[in-house]
């Protein structure tokens, strides 16, 4: 027997074992009226009415609703309202600037968009053929109860999201996930986590991230209970901790940073000590950083490597009874790499030393981009543009990027996206960007400028020229101007020579 495998398995479980029980406590604090504590029942309820206003609104299978928010039970429930009942979910980055969401919207031709309210003026011109700001005012549109939405045939190999990062290229490229490929990341992510019916998950990650890195469903599917925190703080992170007895969470090492610096003045023991673990990932975290987890929240860390493209889940590290022995100092080292294959995933490391996976979390490829799918894709490995080495344990430890991608607070940036807005300065010649080491973002992003001959540009005038242009976190921290840039015979950017005065006394050139 076959049974196609559909994101939606994990809320019909959760609405049949655990229907009475609290499934999504939602953000109180919000422009939209919150919905509160939500049953599983009702979280199902929901869905359906969502699957049947968008039968309503004459939105078809395999069509795709795109959605712009922070985190909130509206945001997450459309990740089984949508894709769940045959449609495509298209969450994007609320940190994006208006032209930039105005490109994913044509580029994945969303038929549907729903807006956070707090988004509603910043994008206001960005037009669609439906388009509505979440809340309470259009929930009636949104949610018909009472109708059964029409039926659709599961197909674990349809598309379930298109979830948009940026690369090596200056537009984002649109990752193609399967149910597939999502059921099976979230259940082997899940597992290795340990995520059983007595967690409580507090949603620090953005759910937009390669699906809250599909911990909206594993969670879900085990009957656990989401949190839903709107924005990040360090304070408020400690404070709903203590408030809801969370376990586990998930996040960049900038959130592990924000917690700690906030864990100093708590007052009392800080929450959740023996009792939280967190997966951390999005940039490799600093051993010292990996340490005081454990030493001064008494938290445990996980490290997840991934990609976007592999929804994210590659390898994971967790402490080891082997570990158990050592000292914080010592499991820490050993923690700092980035860990063992997911089951079902295989890695390797080419000649050139760029780390390759295949598994049944990979992306089918990129929306509408045959030619780059193929080369992302070629010779049947997925190639990750990360550096890197499998050592002798068989634990994957990076070493640099092969691609020009800059990872700042877990956010992808793509230098020669920063490097086109720059270029658009009148008093630029050149300009290259980089990433350079960053206590609490891991990295940050420098741009190197060769100005015009009798420019009087300032670092701060081009910093708000890329502000004025792009996403805050893409933009430029620092300029530095030079005389010239280094180049090959070529004329090609020789970045790596660019980035080594800057990670001279780094073991490694990512942070």
């Amino acid at each position: 027997m076959r049974i196609a495998l559909n994101v939606q398995d994990f809320l019909n479980r959760a609405e049949t074992v655990y229907g009475d029980r609290v499934g999504i406590v939602d953000e109180p604090d919000q422009p939209a009226k919150s919905w509160g504590e939500l049953t599983y029942a009702r979280v199902a309820e929901l869905a359906r009415a969502q699957a049947a206003a968008l039968d309503e609104h004459g939105i078809g299978f395999g069509e795709r609703v795109a959605i712009v928010s922070h985190n909130a039970a509206r945001l997450m429930v459309s990740l089984f309202g949508v894709s769940g009942y045959g449609r495509v979910c298209v969450p994007i980055n609320f940190r994006l600037k208006q032209d930039e969401i105005g490109y994913i919207l044509e580029h994945s031709g969303a038929s549907m968009l729903l807006v956070d309210p707090e988004l509603a003026d910043p994008l206001a011109a960005v037009d669609c053929r439906h388009r509505y700001v979440m809340g309470a005012g259009s929930d009636e549109a949104l949610y018909r109860f009472g109708v059964d939405p029409e039926p659709w045939t599961p197909d674990e190999d349809a598309t379930a999201t298109i979830n948009y990062t940026s690369g090596t290229t200056a537009r984002p490229k649109g990752v193609r996930m399967s149910h597939r490929s999502l059921w099976l990341n979230a259940a082997t992510f899940g597992w290795a986590a340990g995520v059983s019916d007595r967690d409580v998950y507090l949603h620090t990650l953005p759910m937009f991230h390669c699906n809250g890195w599909g911990m909206p469903y594993s969670i879900t599917g085990m009957g656990g209970r989401h949190v839903v925190l709107r924005k990040v703080d360090g304070r408020e992170i400690l404070r709903r901790v203590e408030s809801h007895g969370v376990t586990f969470l998930c996040g960049a090492p900038a959130v592990v940073a924000a917690v700690l610096d906030a864990a100093q003045d708590w007052d009392g023991d800080v929450p959740g000590s023996g009792r939280v673990r967190m997966t951390v990932a999005g940039a490799p975290p600093p051993t010292r950083i990996i340490e005081r987890m454990e030493t001064e929240l008494g938290w445990e860390f996980i490290q997840l490597y991934g990609l976007t493209e592999t929804a994210p889940y590659l390898t994971m590290n967790r402490s080891r009874a082997e570990w158990d022995h050592l000292s914080p100092a010592e499991r820490a080292d050993k923690l700092a790499r980035q860990g063992v294959p997911a089951l079902g995933v295989s890695l390797t490391v080419d000649n050139s030393g760029e780390v390759m996976a295949r598994g049944n979390h990979v992306m089918d490829g990129y929306w509408q981009q045959p030619q780059v799918s193929a080369e992302a894709l070629a010779g049947g490995w997925f190639h990750t543009g990360d550096g890197g080495i499998i050592d002798d344990e068989g634990y994957l430890v990076l070493s640099d990027r092969k691609k020009d991608v800059i990872i700042s607070g877990g956010e992808n940036v793509s230098s020669i996206e920063v490097e086109d807005v720059l270029f658009a300065h009148e008093s630029v010649v050149e300009v290259a960007v980089i990433g350079v080491p960053h206590e609490k973002w891991g990295e940050t992003v420098k741009a190197l400028v060769v100005p015009a001959s009798g420019a009087t540009v300032t670092e701060a005038e081009l910093i708000q020229h890329c502000r004025d242009r792009l996403a805050h976190y893409k933009c430029p921290t620092s300029v530095e101007f030079r005389a010239e840039l280094a180049r090959t015979a070529t004329g090609k950017l020789q970045k790596y020579r660019l980035r080594q005065p800057y990670w001279a006394e780094h073991e490694r050139n990512i942070n």
